[in-house]
């Protein structure tokens, strides 16, 4: 499971943003938020149902601090 895939699940799923603005959040548009959600969703189902772990990994991003953060 890539970082962004994980990313996407905590701001849509745990912190109960809504997918405009998560994807703004993420610097990314809501058609590729969107199809990441998807796809880490999958991956989470798939794991939980054949007791596969998931493995963290890989990706495009890039590190923002705390301080810059608003």
């Amino acid at each position: 499971m890539l970082v962004e895939e994980v990313e996407v699940l905590r701001l849509v799923d745990l912190e109960g943003l809504e997918q405009e603005e998560a994807a703004q959040r993420m610097g990314i548009s809501r058609r590729t938020l969107w199809n990441d959600l998807q796809l880490a969703r999958k991956k989470v189902a798939q794991a939980l149902v054949e007791g596969k772990a998931i493995v963290i990994e890989g990706g495009n991003y890039a590190y923002r601090g705390e301080e810059e953060v608003m």
